[in-house]
């Protein structure tokens, strides 16, 4: 039975609340629409954080960055995107989001954006 992208990102109690330590994902996969042309925009999206009561469930991050696959945003809207909903599901210490788009028309394109 296939899965469908989502936006619900999905938790789970962090099993160390006493401790700074930080998650690193790496989605090297990511895809989603140039808003002007219509078609496909290729990147990385890494995310890192210290998590403080939840942590993200890890199929469900898979399905949500899925989502953006038929979605026409700009690069920095994109990645403001994704640290906003991470921020609102999980209220972490520390994250930061970046996206590492592939070149096109020549210019190669990192978007980062930090919480706090």
């Amino acid at each position: 039975m296939p899965t469908d992208p989502s936006k619900t990102l999905e938790t789970f109690d962090n099993p160390r609340p006493e401790r700074d330590y930080e998650i690193r994902f790496e989605a090297p996969e990511f895809t989603c629409l140039c808003p002007r042309t219509g078609q496909p925009d290729f990147a990385t999206i890494r995310i890192v954080y210290v998590p403080d009561r939840a942590c993200v469930e890890l199929k469900s991050l898979k399905l949500y960055l899925w989502a953006f696959r038929n979605e026409g945003a700009f690069h920095e809207a994109v990645v403001n995107r994704i640290l906003d909903d991470l921020v609102t599901a999980l209220a972490p210490r520390r994250m930061t989001v970046e996206g590492d788009f592939f070149v096109r028309g020549g210019i190669h394109t990192i978007v980062r954006a930090t919480h706090p």
